[in-house]
């Protein structure tokens, strides 16, 4: 009897609370105040589950296909198309036994339909950055990635460059299209132009994290450390060509793909202050600083005469950079 009344008290409170919501809406509707999402006069999404009114099949590396049964024996069948980023995403819920594919939502926004799939982790445990025994200094540029791994002694353990020079290539080759295109005032398939461009950045973007957590992988409790690039645009000022470069450049796409890779096998990210990482010379001893040490891929220091490439030289400062700011970070912690 007290379960049943306060099951009855419990629904009261409920609906009081939805008809006063209403109600507040209604008052208040003409002046744009307090307007619920999705509007009431338009049509709410459709929710269901995994395998209960939905399902996602993986058809080949590329393609993800649906079936919305949005009623017995009448299903909507097609082929999803959105955001490279999130077929990753889906693509490893639907093969790993440790993802789940979860609630979606048919919603009609910007005029057209769209399914908004949730993917979760069952079990996830990333490790702390401040217990890495190994830390791998990134330096990204627009035709490779340089990676350094040193320990806590600050010895280095192995280096790499990767290289991918064909996305500078290829970008520029979509560029001249897409001006072409528009010189000639043909845009209808400029559109076409920047997918087809988007998709390949992409899949090469996709490749490269994926080496690049591979060669992290080898290494004793690692973190990846990454320049901090966010305000790197504001900055630039090389001219028209250049600038255009260095201000399409996908430092955060791939940044991401390293992150959320790296994440999947536990391994922890960080970023740290990028300041003349490029410009300094690595020798403890010397540590000179100067625009002048270096010369296109080639590191030189005019102070002590030491010699590197110029990106995995500029790895192995992020790498200091990092150790820098941990030890401010743990006198702090002792005071």
């Amino acid at each position: 009897m007290d379960n049943a009344t306060h099951v009855k008290n419990t629904s009261q409170q409920i609906v009081d609370k939805i008809l006063g919501e209403i109600e507040t809406y209604h008052e208040h509707k003409d002046d744009g105040w307090g307007r619920p999402y999705p509007y009431i006069d338009k049509l709410y999404p459709m929710v269901m589950n995994h395998g209960e009114g939905y399902r996602l099949f993986l058809e080949d590396e590329d393609t993800v296909r649906f079936r919305i049964s949005a009623a017995p024996r009448n299903h909507v069948k097609g082929e999803l198309r959105g955001s490279p980023d999130h077929f990753d995403r889906v693509r490893t819920a639907l093969e790993n036994d440790e993802w789940r594919v979860g609630t979606a939502e048919v919603v009609h926004k910007h005029s057209e339909w769209r399914l908004h799939v949730t993917v979760t982790h069952e079990q996830h445990h990333v490790a702390s950055k401040n217990d890495a025994e190994t830390i791998v200094g990134v330096d990204v540029n627009e035709d490779c990635i340089a990676l350094t791994a040193m320990n806590r002694d600050g010895a280095m353990l192995d280096s790499v460059v990767i290289e991918y020079p064909e996305i500078k290539e290829r970008r520029h080759e979509f560029f001249t299209k897409r001006k072409r295109m528009q010189n000639a005032g043909q845009t209808a398939f400029e559109s076409v132009v920047q997918t087809e461009e988007r998709d390949y950045v992409h899949d090469c973007l996709h490749k490269v994290s994926r080496q690049v957590v591979d060669w992290v992988s080898q290494f004793t409790d690692p973190v990846i450390v990454f320049e901090d690039l966010k305000d790197m645009r504001d900055s630039i000022d090389y001219g028209t060509r250049m600038n255009r470069r260095l201000h399409s450049l996908p430092f955060a796409a791939l940044r991401e793909m390293v992150s959320y890779k790296a994440s999947w096998r536990g391994i922890p990210s960080d970023e740290v202050d990028p300041e003349y990482t490029s410009q300094r010379c690595p020798r403890t001893e010397c540590q000179h600083t100067s625009r002048s040490n270096r010369q296109k891929k080639r590191f030189r220091c005019q102070e002590c005469g030491f010699q590197d490439h110029a990106d995995r030289k500029a790895a192995v400062c992020v790498v200091q950079n990092w150790f820098a700011v941990a030890t401010i970070v743990s006198e702090l912690i002792r005071r």
